[in-house]
């Protein structure tokens, strides 16, 4: 009887988690499997090239895989892999501007692949496990009020382009959305933007700071992540930034969305808008832009309508 050969075995540095896997062939098709199976050369390259160790489970978010290491030196990072893209491309870049102060802090970057060496926060200290969402949204409001204080450099994507791009959209994806309410809400948003389109703004923004993309600082020790009052007590750092140039009024929509209430819509846009010192007006037309923007994804994606983000644009709508 012939035996069969025995199969080769290719020592890996560490296992792909299967959810980021499957995200990236569902976003990113043949791009994203090819980054997929290429990662486990990358994590190998860059342990040696930038001489880490891996210091325990890998994590990843919706696009990127974190592996905490331990640097020669005895220090404690993450090395952060992702595929690049227009988004990704510009996550060094305001990294770099905010140097640490309210925003995680960038070590070392790679440009030809986009990996990032960042400084080690606590993954156990994140803004999300605070129970009071009254004060998770305060917390951000005050971050975003800190980081878009900056003007964003040459070069970033720019919210006036990505608003006329989805104006040019908009009838296209009318046709496409078959419930007369959520067509005219649609509309309704678009008519909105139309409003702001021509002053787009140019603060440098995060785009997705929603209380998941919060953790506190791992030097802080293993405290209270809260005070109990307004979170004064924790040293919070925002992570993982989708940069563009624009109008700070463009960022309020993750927090509003965050553990959805729809009674409490209203009392948090005004919270934010009062923090980041917005026009209320534009600050509305900008979040209406952002509720647009995912209803042009849905419609390109052939998915229906997101219930919670079509009420949270009539709240915002009907005040």
């Amino acid at each position: 009887m012939r035996r069969r050969p025995r199969a080769r075995i290719v020592p890996r540095v560490i296992d792909i988690p299967g959810g980021l896997a499957t995200i990236q062939a569902k976003v990113n098709g043949e791009a994203g499997r090819a980054f997929i199976a290429g990662l486990p050369a990358l994590v190998e390259d860059f342990l040696g090239r930038w001489e880490l160790r891996i210091d325990g489970p890998a994590m990843h978010g919706m696009t990127a895989l974190v592996l905490p290491v331990v640097a020669a030196d005895g220090s404690r990072a993450v090395l952060k892999l992702q595929l690049l893209d227009e988004e990704s491309a510009g996550e060094p870049v305001a990294l770099r501007l905010w140097n640490g102060d309210r925003a995680v802090r960038l070590l070392r970057y790679d440009e030809a692949t986009g990996t990032m060496l960042l400084e080690r926060l606590d993954p156990a200290r994140m803004l999300a496990h605070v129970p009071d969402t009254h004060e998770t949204v305060v917390v951000i409001a005050r971050l975003l009020a800190h980081l878009t204080r900056l003007p964003a450099p040459p070069g970033l994507r720019r919210l006036g382009d990505i608003a006329g791009e989805m104006l040019e959209q908009v009838p296209w994806a009318l046709e496409r959305i078959p419930d007369p309410s959520q067509r005219r809400l649609v509309a309704d948003c678009a008519a909105a933007v139309r409003e702001v389109v021509g002053e787009p703004g140019d603060r440098l923004l995060h785009w997705d700071l929603h209380d998941e993309n919060v953790l506190a600082a791992a030097d802080r020790g293993n405290g209270p992540v809260s005070d109990g009052g307004n979170g004064l007590a924790v040293d919070w750092r925002a992570i993982d930034p989708k940069p563009l140039a624009g109008d700070p009024c463009f960022e309020l929509w993750p927090a509003l969305h965050n553990r959805y209430d729809p009674d409490d819509v209203l009392w948090r846009f005004d919270a934010m808008t009062e923090v980041l010192g917005l026009d209320r007006e534009r600050a509305r037309a900008w979040t209406l832009g952002r509720v647009l923007q995912n209803a042009l994804w849905n419609v390109e994606d052939g998915e229906p309508q997101e219930a919670d983000d079509l009420e949270l644009a009539r709240r915002l709508r009907d005040r």
